[in-house]
């Protein structure tokens, strides 16, 4: 192990970072800027980062590069502190389509002087601070916003590293896991792509099996029905929220899908489900199944529609265990399936969602928006194709789903066991200078080290006060 270091010896640039102009400005460049509620997905294939236009000589001074820490300086919740780290990767920035990337005032970058310390190496140091709550203890609880005291941090840190030729082995061995589960994600956006592809190539563009042989009437083919969404419904109701702690009046525990969570969980992320408890009534009627859906009624934002959906799969409820239900802000929607099957309802709200349509009836209150979900269903039409049509779609399209939720289940895994390595391999428990380790693809530019180092003492990071 190297002696102690302070934690500022160890960065040779940080700098803050810029929120800029909604709109073009004279001497000022359009950036992709990263706040820290983008850091969970920020190596996501869909991320969508937030454009705003940055002066000129601040995008020079403060632009981005590969093996930058971000660190989150203000933000945060009463369960979340200030502190959250995130990578800034060769693939990330290359992904920008030429945008220089910055962070946001609330943020800012790190740039690790690399005679001391191994970037990649640093950051999972910094994940491992945070993990074990040490970060919280510079979380500076304001009226409104929580900060983090960014100075005191970085002048009363020491920090007892690994030898630098095991740093680079410790940072590949978690850097393979965090590649594997970004791999994943991106095989599950391809997946969904297909699928989503394939209902416009049959149900849009009007090009299925068998469209040549089908008679039509005003373009209407043969077998297909324009009928009312509330008609297609069996039986729909709002979500609840329950208690945080279990009570006498809400016993029962059960699972919370919010409108904010959809996202994620369509995207293959699974890590974080809300746990609540519910009323014995309240779950009967309210409990999900296979095939059921979850639709956003009430929340948004200026920039973010209402209307976001899930079609709750087999795989996830067998994941969880135990009883979902969606929050107070959603409806659980259950299809008619003799009439239309849940699976090509998915694809039809999607691209719904999609064209912008769902807005037609989302009403603006006072800090909320709320979905007239009534007139909704009862004036929305949709031109459901006949049973058979939609069972040779459900049939291509079904694989491509069960495979989704596979690779979601696999990055369940991945996670928890990168987790579980992180403190044995950051506190030196867990010994990788004997190990072969082989660098994964986003390291391999990385000279390797040699395969013998030696071993790290049992206390590798040292957090003092």
């Amino acid at each position: 192990m190297q002696e102690p270091i302070l934690f500022s010896n160890l960065i040779a640039e940080t700098k803050d970072g810029e929120w800029g102009e909604g709109q073009e400005a004279p001497g000022h460049v359009l950036c992709d800027v990263i706040r820290g509620t983008d850091f969970a997905d920020l190596h996501a294939p869909a991320i969508v980062l937030p454009q705003r236009w940055i002066p000129e000589h601040l995008v020079a001074r403060k632009a981005l590069q590969a093996d930058d820490i971000l660190i989150e300086t203000a933000g945060g919740t009463a369960k979340q502190s200030t502190g959250r780290t995130a990578l800034i990767t060769k693939e990330l920035l290359d992904s920008r389509g030429g945008k220089p990337v910055l962070c946001s005032s609330f943020a800012r970058h790190l740039r690790v002087d690399k005679d001391k310390a191994h970037p990649v190496y640093l950051y999972y140091v910094l994940q491992a601070l945070y993990a074990s709550g040490y970060m919280g203890v510079f979380n500076l609880q304001h009226t409104g916003v929580a900060r983090f005291q960014f100075t005191a941090f970085r002048t009363k840190t020491r920090l007892t590293l690994h030898q630098k030729a095991a740093q680079p082995k410790i940072a590949a061995t978690l850097k393979s896991y965090d590649d594997l589960i970004a791999n994943n994600k991106r095989r599950i956006a391809l997946l969904e792509s297909m699928a989503e592809e394939i209902y416009r190539e049959w149900f849009v563009r009007m090009r299925f099996p068998g469209v040549g042989g089908k008679p039509s009437s005003n373009g209407v083919p043969a077998g297909w029905a324009s009928k009312p969404l509330r008609s297609l419904i069996l039986h729909y109701i709002g979500g609840g929220w329950g208690e945080e702690q279990a009570t006498t009046t809400c016993p029962d525990g059960a699972f919370v899908f919010r409108g904010t969570d959809l996202p994620a969980i369509q995207g293959g992320d699974w890590t974080d489900f809300v746990y609540r408890f519910h009323k014995t009534s309240a779950l009967a009627s309210r409990t999900l199944a296979a095939g059921d859906f979850v639709f956003e009624v009430s929340g948004g934002s200026t920039n973010q529609l209402l209307g976001r959906n899930l079609m709750v799969s087999a795989q996830l409820l067998e994941h969880l265990d135990e009883p979902a239900i969606c929050a107070s802000f959603c409806k659980l929607i259950r299809f008619d399936q003799a009439v239309v099957a849940p699976l090509w309802m998915k694809y039809f709200l999607k691209m719904y969602y999609d064209s912008g349509l769902v807005g037609l009836y989302q009403v603006q209150s006072t800090g909320i928006s709320n979905y007239q979900f009534e007139a909704f269903i009862a004036n929305q039409t949709v031109l459901v194709p006949d049973t058979d049509l939609q069972a040779e779609f459900c049939k291509l399209v079904e694989p491509l789903n069960e495979q989704r939720d596979s690779l979601a289940r696999a990055n369940l895994h991945l996670t928890r066991t990168r987790d579980a390595l992180l403190p044995r391999l950051i506190s030196g428990k867990l010994r990788v200078g004997q190990l072969n380790i082989q660098f994964p693809p986003s390291m391999q530019d990385e000279k390797q080290p040699p395969a013998e180092v030696a071993p790290a003492r049992a206390e590798a990071v040292t957090m003092n006060r």
